[in-house]
């Protein structure tokens, strides 16, 4: 693992902002596996998904989803009022994030134009689980913390 700070955990705690980190083996990607090994039930630790317009067009959007959960693709569509969508490829997300697969944030991303989104099953939790913008790395924090930075707004995707 590396021995900087991810830049999600150096945000959290420039801003003040309560959270703990976790650190796992930087060759776990699943957030199913994640939630495993760091104890957390899945459905508080959230993947973040790069979606996009199929054909592609624009920036994707960044997706938050309980790691136990698929993402409707039709669903997501309707509650975002787009004709059609696709899950970018590995390659596709990595190149439009600056991220590796496994390691995407929105944390990570602020200000950079993505929109961000988090499945409305999630605002049950009052804490969640999430990437810290690097493989091997995951933050807890307050889901209310998680909103208010990232400007994610509740969407329906199961």
């Amino acid at each position: 693992m590396a021995g900087s700070r991810p830049l999600a955990v150096r945000l959290l705690e420039q801003k003040g902002i309560a959270h703990e980190v976790y650190a796992f083996d930087e060759t776990i990607r699943s957030a199913q596996e994640v939630a495993r090994v760091t104890g957390m039930p899945p459905e508080q630790v959230l993947k973040t998904l790069v979606v996009e317009h199929d054909p592609p067009r624009g920036k994707p959007y960044l997706v938050m989803v309980p790691s136990s959960l698929e993402i409707d693709m039709k669903v997501l569509a309707a509650s975002l009022g787009a004709k059609k969508l696709r899950m970018a490829s590995h390659r596709d997300a990595e190149r439009q994030t600056g991220l590796r697969v496994g390691g995407i944030s929105a944390l990570a991303l602020i200000g950079r134009g993505f929109e961000v989104f988090v499945e409305e099953s999630a605002t049950l939790f009052e804490e969640v689980l999430v990437s810290a913008g690097q493989r091997g790395y995951d933050v807890r924090l307050a889901l209310a913390d998680l909103i208010a930075l990232t400007g994610a707004a509740a969407v329906r995707a199961i």
